[in-house]
C-alpha cells in the first residue's frame, strides 16, 4: 500500500487482529515511532489506525502505552500539569482497548490488561511509581506466558529500565545497581535478540544499547549498535542511538557522522511538524552529541555546525512553554557555543562573547558566557579582568534554577565544577600554582561524581587542563597519572567516565612519556595519536589551551 507519508521507518511490523491493510500500516507506524522515542507521532499514527478500524483493540493499546512514562521521561519529570494530562489520556485510551479486548489475541489481550496495572485510575497520586512496578509485574507474568514474542520481550524489558532510569549500574562499583533489574532486563533482551528476527527488531536493540552504555563493557553492545542504527532510517533517534556506544568506545568520527545522520532524519519531522513538541529535545540531543564528538576528535567546524543547526530549529517562544516545563529541560543546549571556544582556545572570540538579551529565559546561556569570558581573560594573563568576569559568573550562576537540567544532570552541579575551574586558571595566572591545582583537582572529583549521562555533563573533560598545566609546571608523573586515567589506561575510574584514544590525553600522554625519555610505550601512543591527529581540523598543541604550549600562536597582550 502506498501513500504520501513520507518517512522510511524500515520494514519492521507487528500483526495486530484487524481486517483493514490500513490500520495495519499505521499501527506498525506508530510502533517504530513508539520504539524510537517520539511518541507524539506514535500516538498520532495509532490514532490513524484506530480511525480504519474502530473495533481493533490495539491501536488504543499503542496510545496509552505510547502516552505513558518512559525511559527518558519517567513521571517524576512530568510537571503537574502535564502529568495528570498525560495519564488522563493513558487511562482513556486503556478504557478503550479493555472495550475491544473480546476481540484480541490472548497475547495482545495479556499487554492490555498490563496497562491497567500502570494506569489504574484517571487521577494522579503521590506514588505513580508504584504503578510503574505493578506494571513490570504485571509484564513479567505476560513475558513467562509469551516469551518468544519479541514485542512482549521489549515491553516488559522498557518496564524494568522504566523502574530505574539512568541508574542501572554502579559506576563505582562497575556492577548493577543495588535495587536495578539490570541483569534480569539483560537475560530478557540478550534471550529475544538470539532469537530469530531479534536482531531486526528496533525496541530490542534501542533498549539493549541503553543497558549496556553505562555497564562496565559497552562494547558489548557495538554489534546492535551497528545493526540499529540503518535499521529505521527516519527515526533519527535511533541512527542516534548507537552513537551512545560509538562515544564509550573512542569512536568519535562515528559520533559526529551518525549523529549527523540522525539530525538529517529529524529535519524531515522539523520540517513537517514544527520545533513545539517534546521531539525537539531528541534534535537538540543530536546536536549535542556532535559538539561533544567534535571537540574529542578535534574538529572545530562540525561543533560550530551543530550550534548552528540548533540555534535555528530552537526558536524562543517553544522555550517559553510552561507546561511541560521547556525552558527547564532544553535552554541549557543553548549554551553550547563558549564551551567549543574554550576547547579550540578561541579566546579572543571568548572574551568578546555577550550575554544574549533575555538573561532570565536563557540562564544557562548567560553564565557559560561570563565562564567563557572568566576563563578566556585568565588564559591571556588578563587577571584582572578574569575577576571581573568571575564576579559577573558567580552572580549568573546564583540565579540558575535547581530546577534547569542537562538531560540527567541539574545545571546547579555543573557550575560548580565550572565555578574551581575559572578559579583554578585564575590562581594559576597569579602564580599561585598550588592553589590552582587544588581548585582544579576538584574540579576533576566533581566532575568525576557526576550522574551518569551520555554525552557526560560537563563538555571538556577537567583533567585535559590539569594535566596540561602540570606538565606545564614539570610535575610529569603528576600529568602522566591524569593522561592514563582520561583515556582509561589508569585503571581506577569506572568505565564510562574514561575517554579512549582521544586526541587531547594522547598528546598529552605522549609528551609525559617523551619528557621522560621513555621509547617503547611512546611508539605505541605516538601511533595511536598519529591516527587521531590525522583527523583533527585544530592544532593540538597540548591538552588545553590553557597551556602556553597550545597558545603559541596567540600574540599573549603585556
Amino acid at each position: 500500500m502506498q501513500d504520501d507519508y513520507g518517512y522510511d521507518l524500515g520494514s519492521y511490523g507487528w500483526p495486530i487482529t484487524t481486517a483493514s491493510e490500513a490500520a495495519q500500516l499505521w499501527f506498525d507506524r506508530g510502533l517504530n515511532w513508539t520504539y524510537g522515542f517520539n511518541h507524539e507521532e506514535a500516538i498520532a499514527c495509532y490514532r490513524r489506525a484506530a480511525e480504519l478500524d474502530p473495533q481493533a483493540a490495539m491501536p488504543h493499546w499503542g496510545v496509552a502505552y505510547a502516552t505513558g512514562p518512559n525511559y527518558n521521561l519517567p513521571w517524576e519529570l512530568y510537571d503537574d500539569r502535564g502529568r495528570a494530562k498525560a495519564l488522563a489520556g493513558a487511562y482513556d485510551a486503556t478504557q478503550a482497548a479493555m472495550a475491544r479486548i473480546d476481540s484480541a489475541t490472548p497475547i495482545e489481550a495479556a499487554l492490555i490488561r498490563a496497562l491497567c496495572a500502570r494506569y489504574p485510575q484517571r487521577d494522579t497520586t503521590d506514588d505513580m511509581e508504584a504503578w510503574d512496578r505493578a506494571f513490570a509485574a504485571e509484564m513479567r507474568a505476560v513475558y513467562a506466558a509469551h516469551p518468544d514474542n519479541l514485542d512482549v520481550c521489549s515491553v516488559f524489558a522498557e518496564s524494568l529500565l522504566t523502574l530505574t532510569p539512568w541508574q542501572m549500574w554502579d559506576l563505582a562499583r562497575a556492577c548493577p545497581a543495588e535495587g536495578a533489574a539490570t541483569e534480569e532486563a539483560r537475560q530478557v533482551l540478550e534471550t529475544a535478540m538470539a532469537r530469530p528476527g531479534g536482531m531486526a527488531h528496533p525496541g530490542l536493540l534501542h533498549l539493549y544499547v541503553h543497558l549496556m552504555e553505562m555497564s562496565p563493557f559497552p562494547e558489548k553492545a557495538l554489534k546492535a549498535a551497528d545493526v540499529l542504527r540503518r535499521l529505521v532510517p527516519d527515526a533519527g533517534h535511533l541512527v542516534h542511538m548507537p552513537t551512545h556506544i560509538d562515544v564509550l568506545c573512542g569512536n568519535y568520527h562515528d559520533v559526529v557522522f551518525w549523529n549527523e545522520r540522525a539530525i538529517e532524519a529529524d529535519l524531515k519531522y522539523y520540517n513537517r511538524n514544527g520545533a513545539f513538541n517534546f521531539y525537539t529535545g531528541y534534535r537538540q540531543h543530536n546536536y549535542h552529541f556532535v559538539i561533544y564528538g567534535a571537540m574529542f576528535l578535534g574538529q572545530i567546524e562540525p561543533a560550530l555546525r551543530a550550534i548552528r543547526g540548533m540555534a535555528a530549529t530552537v526558536p524562543e517562544e517553544m522555550l517559553r512553554i510552561e507546561s511541560p516545563p521547556m525552558a527547564d529541560f532544553f535552554e541549557s543546549f543553548m549554551g553550547m557555543e563558549p564551551h567549543v571556544l574554550i576547547r579550540f582556545g578561541k579566546w579572543q572570540e571568548a572574551i568578546r562573547l555577550e550575554p544574549p538579551q533575555d538573561r532570565a529565559l536563557y540562564r544557562c546561556w548567560t553564565v557559560m558566557t561570563y565562564y567563557a569570558r572568566a576563563v578566556g581573560n585568565a588564559a591571556l594573563g588578563r587577571v584582572d579582568q578574569a575577576e571581573r568576569e568571575e564576579q559577573l559568573f558567580l552572580q549568573a550562576a546564583s540565579e540558575v534554577p535547581d530546577t534547569r537540567l542537562l538531560h540527567n544532570n541539574k545545571v546547579t552541579d555543573l557550575l560548580e565544577i565550572a565555578k574551581e575551574m575559572v578559579r583554578g586558571e585564575i590562581e594559576y595566572r597569579k602564580g599561585a600554582h598550588d592553589r590552582a591545582f587544588d581548585h582544579l583537582r576538584r574540579s576533576v572529583a566533581l566532575e568525576d561524581a557526576l550522574p551518569y549521562d551520555e554525552p557526560w555533563g560537563w563538555m571538556q573533560p577537567a583533567r585535559h587542563a590539569l594535566g596540561a598545566l602540570l606538565f606545564e609546571q614539570g610535575r610529569v608523573d603528576e600529568a602522566e597519572a591524569v593522561y592514563r586515567e582520561d583515556l582509561g589506561l589508569g585503571g581506577q575510574l569506572s568505565r564510562a567516565t574514561v575517554h579512549p584514544d582521544n586526541v587531547w590525553s594522547l598528546k598529552g600522554l605522549h609528551d609525559c612519556l617523551e619528557r621522560r625519555g621513555e621509547s617503547a610505550e611512546r611508539a605505541q601512543i605516538r601511533l595511536r595519536l598519529d591516527l587521531a591527529l590525522a583527523r583533527a581540523d585544530s592544532r593540538v598543541g597540548a591538552s588545553c589551551f590553557c597551556a602556553q604550549a597550545a597558545m603559541k600562536p596567540f600574540a599573549l597582550p603585556a
